[in-house]
């Protein structure tokens, strides 16, 4: 399955993959055009702020099985049989968010999409970017990601990267207590956030 990993110890909460999501997901596709849609497109991914400098990319992990998918009683969730993302229905969503209550990440939203000719809102949860991955191309939230806080692809591969990095620290530490490496630039940031955050 391929899927995106976060690295939260990347994120600098620029916000970058929250708009591009929203972009994507609107019916022009144009970001200009996009903030003057009769139906504003909202992110699909929430970036979570913590002390105004500890973020934290908050996506769909796309479960197998999907506890959202599980409860829905009309059905309108569904897992696409190519990529293994947990996807909407919007004809069939009525909107009840039990849904939203069953998620164990509390990433599901509702709001009116440009795919219904009602105003009506319906779950819109992140989709994987199923039509950009049809095309050959990753994520928009991934594409946009400058920090690499974002990563797409085979969720094994993924993993065993992290568990090499993971292990080559642990070793180069010497026992020490195993600490994330975050690029200076990030720590950098990071600071400056907490300063600014301390003087309000």
């Amino acid at each position: 399955m391929r899927t995106v990993f976060v690295k939260p110890e990347l994120c600098i909460g620029c916000r970058h993959c929250e708009v591009a999501c929203a972009v994507e997901h609107a019916q022009s596709r144009n970001l200009y055009d996009a903030i003057h849609e009769e139906k504003v497109s909202q992110p699909r991914i929430h970036v979570e702020t913590r002390l105004n400098y500890l973020t934290f990319p908050n996506r769909c992990r796309h479960c197998d099985p999907a506890p959202c998918m599980q409860v829905c009683p009309t059905e309108a969730l569904y897992q696409d049989t190519d990529t293994d993302s947990v996807v909407v229905d919007y004809e069939r969503c009525i909107g009840c968010a039990v849904c939203a209550m069953a998620c164990p990440f509390g990433i599901i939203t509702f709001q009116s999409v440009h795919q219904l000719s009602t105003e009506r809102e319906v779950n819109a949860k992140c989709d994987n970017c199923i039509e950009r991955q049809q095309d050959g191309k990753i994520p928009a939230c991934v594409e946009a990601c400058k920090t690499g806080a974002l990563e797409f692809g085979d969720a094994n591969d993924l993993v065993r990267t992290s568990r090499k990095d993971f292990t080559l620290r642990m070793l180069a530490s010497e026992g020490d207590t195993e600490i994330r490496t975050i690029p200076r630039n990030i720590r950098a940031f990071r600071a400056i956030m907490e300063e600014i955050a301390s003087m309000s």
